[in-house]
């Protein structure tokens, strides 16, 4: 039995691509007692319950990560949170960065402070790649959040309540994909646009980041970063992957891209360990009790995580087998 089994769940940004792979694995596979779906857009509640046929174990709450009292509101009697409400677009975030701070950073706290006040006994708040010596304001709000996931077990030592982060790379057939932007193009015949020739990317597939979510669950004692073990990719193969001989255009770098994402900084590498299937960044100051994870290795000395130096790559038919299972459904 895990520890979400009978337990009551509340998913900020529920009505997202990871939000409903979220519901859907946790009621096939760890009979929750409620789960709480919170997002603030009514048409997409609205389809979403279209999709599921579970009144019984399935609450639905329109609100927003901004607004504490309605968190604290939906969180009453919650024993888990998973944190997956942002905003996410890179460029939008250029054009509009307050309202990324207000959600990404003040939303987070929010959460905190909810989860905290209403005896919630554990949250795993989503984080990205991008947060990883951001150079975009996306990036930037993200590990701005990481830091006060981590930091909120310190003033939630005498509470219930322990916080942790996952981050890792881009989601196959999440919402925003590159994936279905290029099967489009191919369809009709057109060029695919690459941003870059040299361009790598980490790749998880959508059901892999549910499962490493759910065990997060398990393994955390509050304070961890944990960043799943995935292979890299060429952009340029994952084109010829999803659209075989389709032609391709080189289109330059958007404004806050990165060629090669990170997800532990040479700074952060100097606190991780390596797990079987994930490596773990250990909080620096840890007044609440934390002790290392008895099976963690120590990496090395000058260990950083990149997309084009991963020692895990995979292959065009690698991709195209894991793809297959999603065009079928």
């Amino acid at each position: 039995m895990s520890v979400l089994s009978g337990s009551d769940i509340l998913v900020t940004g529920g009505t997202g691509s990871f939000g409903k792979a979220f519901i859907r694995h946790v009621l096939d596979h760890h009979d929750p007692a409620r789960v709480v779906v919170f997002s603030r857009d009514e048409l997409k509640q609205y389809e979403v319950r279209q999709m599921f046929n579970d009144d019984s174990r399935l609450r639905w709450f329109i609100g927003d990560i901004r607004d504490l009292d309605r968190l604290r509101r939906a969180m009453h009697n919650v024993d888990h949170v998973v944190h997956a409400a942002a905003l996410k677009q890179v460029d939008t975030a250029e054009y509009n960065p307050f309202e990324y701070v207000r959600t990404n950073v003040a939303g987070s706290q929010n959460v905190i402070e909810a989860a905290i006040d209403t005896g919630v006994q554990k949250v795993v708040a989503l984080s990205t790649d991008k947060a990883s010596s951001p150079i975009n304001l996306y990036g930037a709000t993200k590990l701005v959040a990481d830091k006060l996931f981590v930091s909120a077990n310190h003033y939630a030592a005498h509470h219930p309540a322990r916080f942790a982060v996952v981050r890792y790379g881009n989601v196959m057939g999440s919402r925003g994909s590159v994936i279905p932007f290029f099967e489009k193009l191919a369809a009709q015949g057109k060029s695919l646009p690459i941003t870059d020739k040299r361009m790598t990317r980490f790749w998880i597939s959508l059901p892999a980041a549910v499962k490493f979510v759910v065990d997060s669950f398990e393994l955390m004692q509050g304070g961890e970063l944990y960043v799943p073990r995935i292979p890299s990719m060429r952009v340029l193969d994952l084109a010829e992957a999803v659209a075989p001989d389709a032609p391709t255009h080189e289109i330059g770098m958007r404004p806050g891209e990165k060629l090669h994402e990170e997800m532990i900084s040479p700074e952060e590498g100097r606190r991780a360990l390596r797990l079987a299937d994930r490596y773990v960044l250990q909080p620096t100051i840890a007044t609440w009790g934390y002790t290392p994870p008895t099976d963690g290795e120590p990496v090395a000395a000058d260990f950083c995580y990149r997309s084009d130096t991963n020692d895990l790559w995979m292959s065009t038919d690698e991709l195209r087998a894991m793809l297959a299972p999603a065009k079928a459904g």
